[in-house]
């Protein structure tokens, strides 16, 4: 992933991935211009890390959103406020028709944002993102049983043991960034969501009854950057047209001006099937 030269404009895509660095806020004076954007109640729970590193991924991940949401708003980002669902999932405030969604690891925060599209209507997509360091992979594994489904620990299985944290790191994410996508969190059951792999590049996607989904209302791309897996997770019905390049956006440390970067063209994989329905096929 490079630098697109030049390119600091808003852009035009609905779609927009922000990505940052919580290790650049070791610099006092880049952890306290975050923590300036943040509200009280933030900066008393980043205070709370009893680690400098899990302060400063909250702080990065926290002043990232802010930041993001901005570039598509008018607000600042120190005037938004936030809501949350039962199961924890943020929504910004006023209500504006964006939807986003964060994630973080020690070294790498990211942040998704759907901008309305007045072709398709008058809010975002619902999105969800999760970002997994790649010594991740190793200990999702021996999770498998508790976490996977039986077909996707099936195909898991029929690996080479050399090949089972890839692909354990790949169903984790794009499951976390599914029912985060979803709001609900872990009140579905992971292992009634399947993603099964049909070679190199293709996937589809089931889910059991009990999940009470549409598969057909969901697209899903990964993609690795800086040492980490990135899943994103996005909502069809409310953007037509997602399997494009998401516009990625780079900011070191967040308050300062983001960068694009150019990231090429992702793969998007679609729906095809639900659970019962595959079995019968």
């Amino acid at each position: 992933m490079e630098a697109a030269a030049g390119q600091n404009s808003k852009g035009s895509s609905t779609l927009q991935l922000w990505l940052a660095y919580p290790g650049d806020l070791a610099e006092a004076a880049a952890e306290e211009a975050c923590a300036a954007l943040l509200d009280d109640a933030e900066r008393a729970r980043a205070a709370r890390f009893r680690f400098a590193r899990h302060r400063r991924e909250y702080l990065a991940t926290h002043a990232l959103a802010r930041v993001a949401l901005s570039y598509a708003h008018v607000l600042p980002p120190h005037a938004w406020s936030f809501s949350v669902n039962q199961y924890g999932k943020p929504s910004p405030i006023p209500e504006c028709g964006l939807r986003f969604n964060q994630s973080n690891s020690v070294e790498l925060a990211v942040c998704l944002i759907a901008r309305p599209d007045a072709a398709a209507g008058e809010v975002g997509a619902e999105v969800g993102v999760d970002v997994e360091s790649f010594a991740r992979g190793e200990g999702i594994v021996p999770l498998a049983a508790r976490v996977f489904s039986a077909a996707e620990r099936a195909q898991l299985d029929a690996l080479p043991a050399t090949e089972r944290p890839d692909r354990a790191l790949s169903l984790w994410t794009l499951k976390e960034a599914y029912i985060k996508a979803r709001g609900m969190g872990l009140s579905l059951p992971l292992d009634g969501i399947s993603f099964l792999f049909e070679g190199p590049e293709a996937m589809h996607f089931e889910v059991e009854p009990g999940v009470d989904d549409d598969p057909g209302r969901w697209r899903f791309c990964r993609f690795d950057h800086a040492g980490h897996r990135i899943a994103l997770a996005v909502e069809a019905n409310a953007a037509p047209s997602p399997e494009i390049a998401p516009e990625i956006f780079e900011v070191r440390p967040p308050p300062g001006s983001p960068t694009r970067l150019a990231l090429g063209s992702p793969a998007w994989f679609p729906v095809s099937a639900t659970a019962d329905t595959a079995r019968e096929a």
